[in-house]
C-alpha cells in the first residue's frame, strides 16, 4: 500500500462557511508509482455540496505518497481518502 508523505488542505467555499457545514467527504484515487494522486473521483458527498466536493478533489491532488510497491517495483494502487471539514 502506498504510504502518505503530504496531506493536501481543503479549504471552505464561502457557501459552506454561511451554511456552517462540517463533516467529511470521501474522495478515491490512483496513487501513480511517482507518488501522485490521478483519476481522483468524489465516492462521498455532502448533500447540497456548497462546493466542497471541488475543494476536496483539489486537497487530494495535492497528497503526496511513496508509491505501492509489488515485488519490488512502484505500482499504481487505488486508495480512498477521507477529506474533513470543520469549522473552528
Amino acid at each position: 500500500m502506498p504510504v502518505e508523505l503530504r496531506k493536501g488542505m481543503a479549504q471552505y467555499t464561502t457557501e459552506a462557511i454561511r451554511a456552517r457545514a462540517q463533516g467529511a467527504i470521501t474522495v478515491e484515487c490512483v496513487v501513480q508509482p511517482n507518488g501522485v494522486c490521478t483519476n481522483i473521483r468524489v465516492v462521498h458527498a455532502f448533500n447540497p455540496t456548497f462546493g466542497l466536493d471541488q475543494e476536496a478533489i483539489k486537497a487530494a491532488a495535492q497528497w503526496r505518497f511513496r508509491p505501492g510497491m509489488r515485488r519490488g517495483e512502484a505500482v499504481p494502487v487505488l486508495v480512498t481518502m477521507e477529506i474533513a471539514f470543520a469549522l473552528r
